[in-house]
């Protein structure tokens, strides 16, 4: 049994929550506490109410999130909000959520452990596309063939994987930013990328691709970001010696 307290300062230490600029709907850190122990964690990327009776059911007093509850900003505590705040109350379920923190974070982030299951080593790229100044993602000098990258990338998330061929068939500079962030094309165009990794973006992001050379890989706003909650959850269990797992949910974006 572990202190949730212990646990959460301990993921805003190592994440730097404080230090990373954030939506404001993302409200990163404790968002729901339970009774102030904690003995099972499960991990999962969206906090909606399927994710939480799955918890529920797994025997979690801990749900610890990529994506909170209030994204959609200040709300009435009414329907699916009241109903999922009530089953996690009624079984002393804890939610703690970290979203761009933890999809920077070299060691528990989204980005570079997609990065490392690709076979690149973190240290061997840098940080980059940042969102208010911070770095979020990462960025890599290779010479990859970019088929070979987007099978690989599918077995990796294993699901599909949209190509918009607008860039050289050899990859040699490679941007990965998990999540939404189809929209940065044109900025990620300038700063020189050729091939660009993330989970989905707007319509107009394909054609976007295509008009400024390069190659866009959609590999699904859930697929790419199951990587963080993981790790960190696995971490936890081994610093807190409590048990974990994984609450799988994919939205099929």
């Amino acid at each position: 049994m572990a202190s949730l307290t212990d646990i959460v300062a301990h993921v805003a230490q190592r994440l730097r929550t404080a230090e990373i600029p954030d939506y404001s709907g993302a409200l990163n850190g404790l968002q729901v506490e339970n009774s102030g122990a904690v003995t099972r964690i499960a991990a999962a990327v969206d906090a909606h109410l399927p994710v939480v009776e799955k918890a529920v059911a797994a025997g979690a007093d801990l749900l610890l999130v990529h994506h909170g509850l209030f994204w959609s900003g200040l709300q009435p505590v009414t329907g699916p909000l009241h109903r999922k705040l009530k089953m996690a109350l009624d079984h002393n379920l804890a939610i703690l959520s970290q979203h761009l923190p933890l999809d920077a974070h070299p060691e528990f982030g989204n980005n570079a452990l997609l990065a490392r299951e690709l076979g690149l080593d973190p240290v061997d790229g840098y940080p980059d596309f940042p969102y208010r100044g911070v770095p979020i993602g990462w960025r890599f000098e290779v010479e990859m063939d970019r088929d070979l990258l987007t099978h690989r990338l599918g077995e990796v998330v294993k699901g599909p994987v949209q190509l918009c061929p607008g860039g050289p068939q050899v990859v040699r500079r490679l941007g990965i930013c998990s999540g939404g962030a189809g929209g940065e094309i044109a900025a990620v165009a300038a700063s020189g990328i050729d091939t660009f990794i993330t989970g989905e973006g707007p319509h107009w992001s394909y054609t976007a691709a295509e008009e400024l050379g390069v190659n866009l890989l959609y590999a699904g706003h859930y697929a790419t970001e199951t990587f963080g909650v993981r790790a960190l959850a696995a971490h936890l269990a081994r610093e807190f010696a409590v048990e974990w797992v994984f609450v799988d949910h994919p939205t099929g974006r």
